[in-house]
């Protein structure tokens, strides 16, 4: 496995945005536009219509420099669609843009995002000029030695297929597999699985590596590749956005939580998941995902450090 700080879907996340020429329609170059709420593949890219409010409970949790300043601090890196990435205005969207902004409205602040290098988003956490991460960090036994997490998400790797064409994700031997290089899928995911085809006197997959998801997407849609392999979420947004031109192959597995980290021992990890559950109980949580097409990565109860 990678150490903390490798590459790979569990522990780093690599850009990921996903659009293929005549094939997916996006909005702008990296995709959403705001002001709508998604009922179909082709409106998948604005933000959820919601109605949240303040959970005083929740709010009265929080640690007084943070209740105080009306503010919440969050350090996000780009682009990661659907999860966060800046549409065509340069305005930052997404799925956790979206659960963040909810989030903190329960809370009674308001978000304040602070791009950032990944790698510098924890350490910067623990350093007091960020109140939260937002990245879509998988919450590892290894990162909760030094922040706390409120997991929020599961994530796993999910393959993509065209209409008609299936494919087994655990017998692809023969198959052209396209990837985005330097994630987990292309490093241990597929090499493993080629490995069991060629020690079974099977053909090995052949890996089909891109620099970026959206080229990845592109080369199953027009046939350059049998199916995909990416992270859950990316791979469920493209099916969305495809009209029909992808599909899913086979289930969501090796499935692990997101979750935002805090400073460790911070009161607002409580916080946050206070307010997590808030927007769990009253629905705004499942209208948030379905708006992006995440409903496979509910969770029914957010915990703090829930690395597996």
């Amino acid at each position: 496995m990678f150490t903390a700080e490798g590459m790979g879907r569990r522990w780093w996340r690599t850009a990921a945005v996903v659009t293929v020429a005549g094939a997916l329609t996006l909005s702008g170059c990296a995709k959403n536009t705001e002001g709508g709420s998604a009922t179909g593949a082709g409106s998948a890219t604005s933000s959820a219509k919601l109605d949240v409010k303040k959970d005083e409970a929740a709010a009265a949790s929080l640690p007084a420099d943070v209740r105080d300043s009306g503010k919440l601090v969050v350090g996000v890196n780009l682009p990661y669609a659907p999860n966060e990435f800046k549409d065509s205005d340069g305005k930052i969207v997404g799925f956790d843009v979206d659960l963040m902004n909810a989030v903190a409205q329960t809370l009674g602040l308001t978000a304040d995002y602070r791009e950032s290098d990944f790698a510098k988003i924890i350490p910067s956490i623990e350093g007091g000029t960020y109140n939260v991460g937002m990245s879509s960090f998988t919450d590892t036994k290894e990162r909760e030695k030094t922040v706390d997490f409120v997991t929020y998400f599961n994530a796993g790797t999910l393959w993509a297929q065209r209409p008609g064409e299936p494919i087994d994700p655990n017998n692809a031997c023969g198959k052209k597999v396209a990837v985005q290089a330097t994630t987990v899928q292309e490093t241990e995911e597929l090499p493993a699985k080629s490995k069991k085809c060629v020690d079974a006197g099977k053909p090995e997959i052949q890996i089909i590596k891109f620099d970026g998801q959206d080229a990845a997407t592109n080369a199953v849609v027009l046939g350059q590749a049998d199916a995909m392999s990416a992270d859950s979420p990316v791979t469920a947004y493209a099916i969305k956005q495809s009209n029909g031109k992808i599909e899913g192959a086979g289930e969501i597995f090796d499935s692990a939580p997101y979750g935002w980290p805090v400073k460790k021992g911070s009161p607002l990890a409580q916080s946050l998941q206070k307010a997590l559950e808030q927007l769990i109980s009253s629905g705004d949580y499942k209208t948030i995902a379905a708006n992006w097409g995440l409903e496979s990565g509910l969770i029914d109860k957010s915990v703090i450090n829930g690395a597996k």
